[in-house]
């Protein structure tokens, strides 16, 4: 998880502008009184002196009690956009507080707004409370990168009455803020629609192999037209469809290259890892599309596709309703494998996995897969209908030729922009580019 950035010095006693002007001007009259022996003089000398250190005395001596805390609107961000911070702090001393600034700490990447002055907080109201102790702050803060972000401490500095001295301590905690990356609106009627109808009618076939009939039931709204049971419509003498194929939910498969190669340079991208970042959004724009299209979704990594799956607690699959915002969720705190974790003998259990009776869809996300990588997904080609690899600029040729021999559709992506074409590519046949360009080795 990134770290909040703290301003240096914090709890660290400074004098300010105003205080080290008013020392120097002290000393050089001290040494003018000592040297022209103008005892006048003197006292002026000492007090410009003593004042700068009793008023650090002072910023030291006067520690804030106050309860700080801290919310997010809305409560996880997206990735492009901006949340609204609202802090709100109460004053829990016996005395008012004033004559404080404030500032709130925030990762690298994100911007807090710049020190504020800090409304004047009356003295805790322990009973009957009517507001005075209590001030509420609020800012913008934007969300270019997706990830989970440690916001705050609130950074709180006080200094004394006359400005010669200050000192900036930390209140409250840091929260936590989970920005999920952007997803973009695919095509519903691309890509879904005969592979759902196949995976339903297998799962029926499964579940009621000697059934000829398909139990009938009422229309309710929101059901497919496709489902009406005609026949059942005409002896009714009301709309009815077919209840046996929402028995089981169809499933699809979509594969994540963790590309480990990006955290140590090889693709020489920015510190955001690029390559990365696309494939993370195309996999939430798909597995959002996917979940929406009434899917039960699973994502796994390519290198292990057995037993990789995104999250611990992602095991069993997406499914709605919320399934969607678990999988932003779980993307937003995915980051980059720092070594390949290859389990050897594990290729078996994961095409039995996928090589059932019904063949489900299965989408492959790719940033800089290896040999390995490239042989796990051959091995998987034979439980997916149909097999799409989405391929960035970075992976070698050489790996996308033996992905395309294996009967994997081969879609090219270059940039987010490229989303929208390359899922309209996965509804056509053959080899597809959404972008330009070919990776050579």
């Amino acid at each position: 998880m990134p770290r909040a950035r703290v301003p240096r010095n914090v709890a660290l006693p400074r004098l300010t502008g105003r205080g080290g002007a008013l020392v120097v001007v002290g000393v050089a009259l001290l040494g003018i009184t000592l040297w022209f022996d103008l005892r006048d003089v003197m006292l002026v000398a000492f007090a410009a002196i003593v004042l700068p250190l009793t008023a650090l005395g002072f910023v030291v001596l006067r520690v804030p009690r106050l309860l700080v805390q801290r919310t997010f609107v809305p409560r996880v961000g997206q990735a492009g956009a901006s949340a609204e911070v609202r802090i709100t702090v109460r004053n829990r001393g016996i005395r008012s507080f004033d004559g404080a600034s404030w500032r709130d700490s925030a990762p690298d990447g994100l911007h807090a707004p710049p020190e504020s002055v800090l409304p004047a907080l009356g003295a805790w109201e322990a009973a009957l409370p009517r507001g005075d102790d209590t001030a509420t702050l609020s800012y913008r803060l934007g969300t270019p990168w997706r990830g989970v972000f440690a916001v705050g401490p609130l950074v709180v500095t006080t200094t004394d009455p006359f400005g010669l001295a200050r000192v900036s301590r930390q209140v409250g905690s840091a929260h936590e803020l989970v920005v999920t990356p952007r997803v973009t609106p695919l095509d519903a009627a691309i890509g879904t629609t005969a592979s759902l109808d196949g995976s339903l009618h297998g799962l029926q076939r499964r579940s009621h192999p000697n059934s000829d009939e398909l139990i009938a039931r009422e229309y309710r709204y929101g059901d497919p037209l496709r489902r009406v049971n005609w026949r059942a419509t005409a002896r009714r003498g009301e709309l009815m469809v077919r209840d046996e194929e929402q028995r089981g939910d169809p499933e699809a498969r979509v594969l994540l290259d963790l590309a480990p190669a990006i955290r140590l340079g090889r693709l020489g991208s920015d510190d955001r890892h690029a390559g990365f970042e696309l494939a993370v959004e195309l996999v939430a724009s798909i597995g959002s599309h996917l979940l929406g299209q009434g899917f039960q979704l699973r994502v796994d990594a390519v290198a292990d596709p057995a037993q990789g799956a995104l999250a611990p607690g992602a095991a069993g699959g997406y499914r709605m309703p919320g399934g969607d915002r678990v999988l932003l969720e779980d993307l937003a705190r995915l980051a980059p494998e720092p070594t390949h974790a290859k389990a050897v003998g594990r290729a078996t259990p994961a095409v039995a996995a996928a090589s059932g009776e019904t063949r489900v869809p299965g989408y492959a996300v790719l940033v800089d897969p290896d040999a390995a990588d490239v042989q796990q997904l051959v091995a998987l080609r034979a439980g997916f209908s149909p097999a799409v690899a989405f391929v960035l600029d970075s992976v070698r040729a050489s790996l996308v030729d033996a992905l395309e021999e294996s009967d994997w559709r081969i879609v090219r992506v270059r940039r987010p922009a490229d989303i929208p074409s390359a899922w309209a590519h996965t509804g056509t046949g053959g080899h597809s580019r959404a972008g330009t360009g070919r990776a050579e080795d």
